[in-house]
């Protein structure tokens, strides 16, 4: 449904119910207690995604996750993982009673499309959280505008570092893992599979994600023996790479690492299997090809490229769990197939947020940011004086810890892999391992991350 087909809709909607369309706390000054404080019978949310650009496959299936999360909180379908969910305080009656309704808009991948977007929705539609995204870029710049409005951002899909380090909000929280998390699950595996005398050329998305996940799966693997050739930033509008695989066949390197995402992964790797790459033997061995940030729509548009590549990700459609099962029956019952890792996120975030201001007994931002993060609990096996937060299970993930120090969800991490025989045109990956979140664990303090200070919570008004 195109952002002004839905607009008009819940305009319609808004008028028939009575309530009338909500005016910000923004334009009101003292009237109310908080930015967008809902005064009717519903509550607006934002979903701000990629609907045009090279995200725009994720951003497609987040809107479609994001739709699925609210018939769910609002009562309608199965429930999906609201019947699985370790907290028990959503019922399916709205959010505080209040019936769930959204407006949309595309970011573009682009920063300052994604800002404007966000700024709309928050003052003329009234929308009381914002959250979407397939670019950190656009995560950190929407997460800045949300802490400027007194309103709360839960990121989608965004994998740099800095959105929970140097560019981390108190109004802002990601669910999604990050880039020394990947590299952290991921090199071990590559230095097994592969071994630990290896010479890695890199091409790297030249934005803040791809600058954290090259240092992060460059880092990772030096610390097991790798050495690094050659690291080459590449434009986030590029869909020929060509130019930048040519000169990778006049090195040693027998490695490619591609910091790329979406569209230009699928690019990146078409081009690099064209020039064959992967029959190369460099140095006595056989030459590979890694993917640090893998999905499956990403694995469906490279096709046979993938076919043994390793990656991680956050989240697969094959898991077992009780969750996962429940959302993938939801998802694929009202779309015919099964969800990326960018649909699950966002439906958690989604959920997340519902839950904790069903909690807190209030929209209020301050008070639901305490309540994602809040209390003492803590994940086993880890001494850390920062392993604190909100844990809970059930969302397809196993036990997670929304960490209070920097807003960041820490649970395991998956290691996959291209299947060599794929069953079907989804089932493309194969998980190889589960990297406990013992592993992937940091500390706040970490040099990654190092940089910035979460600040306090705005309400706004």
């Amino acid at each position: 449904m195109s952002k002004n087909l839905t607009r008009r809709g819940l305009l319609k909607t808004s008028m028939i119910g009575g309530a009338g369309l909500a005016v910000p706390t923004i334009f009101t000054g003292a009237a109310n207690a908080f930015t967008n404080e809902p005064m009717g019978g519903s509550v607006t949310l934002g979903f701000n995604v990629p609907q045009s650009g090279p995200y725009a496959d994720e951003g497609a299936d987040e809107l479609r996750a994001y739709q699925l999360a609210v018939e769910h909180l609002n009562g309608e379908g199965d429930g999906g993982m609201l019947n699985t969910f370790s907290s028990k305080a959503l019922e399916g009656s709205g959010i505080l009673g209040k019936k769930v309704e959204y407006v949309t808009g595309d970011t573009q991948t682009k920063s300052d499309a994604a800002r404007a977007s966000a700024k709309s929705m928050i003052e003329k539609d009234g929308a009381v959280m914002i959250t979407g995204g397939s670019s950190s870029g656009v995560a950190v710049a929407v997460q800045g505008l949300c802490q400027e409005a007194g309103v709360i951002f839960m990121s989608g899909l965004t994998h740099s570092n800095d959105t929970t380090g140097k560019d981390k909000k108190a109004n802002g929280f990601r669910h999604f893992f990050n880039a020394y998390m990947s590299g952290a699950a991921l090199a071990p595996v590559l230095a097994s599979q592969y071994g630990t005398d290896r010479k890695a050329y890199h091409l790297t998305a030249d934005y803040t994600w791809g600058w954290t996940q090259e240092e992060s799966i460059k880092a990772a693997t030096e610390a097991l023996g790798w050495s690094t050739v050659n690291t080459v930033r590449t434009p986030l509008a590029a869909t020929d790479f060509s130019s930048y695989i040519t000169p990778i066949l006049q090195t040693d390197a027998d490695v490619l690492i591609l910091n790329h995402y979406g569209g230009n992964m699928v690019n990146s790797i078409t081009n690099a299997v064209q020039f064959g790459l992967r029959d190369k033997i460099v140095n006595g061995k056989q030459f590979e090809i890694v993917v640090p940030l893998y999905s499956r729509l990403m694995a469906q548009g490279a096709g046979d490229a993938v076919k043994g590549i390793f990656g991680s990700t956050n989240w697969h459609w094959s898991l077992q769990d009780e969750g996962s099962k429940a959302f993938v029956k939801s998802f694929g019952t009202k779309y015919g197939f099964p969800p990326s890792q960018a649909a699950h996120t966002c439906y958690v975030q989604t959920l997340l947020y519902a839950d904790a201001v069903q909690r807190a007994g209030s929209f209020n931002p301050c008070a639901v940011g305490e309540a994602l993060v809040g209390g003492d609990s803590s994940i086993e096996g880890i001494d850390s004086p920062a392993n604190k937060g909100f844990l809970f299970d059930g969302l397809g993930n196993g036990q997670v810890l929304y960490r209070a120090d920097d807003h960041q969800c820490f649970k395991d991490v998956l290691v996959v892999r291209g299947k060599e025989n794929p069953t079907s045109e989804f089932d493309l990956l194969e998980v190889v391992e589960q990297t406990p979140v013992q592993q992937v664990w940091y500390e706040p303090d970490n040099p990654m991350f190092s940089g910035g200070n979460l600040g306090s919570c705005n309400a706004g008004a």
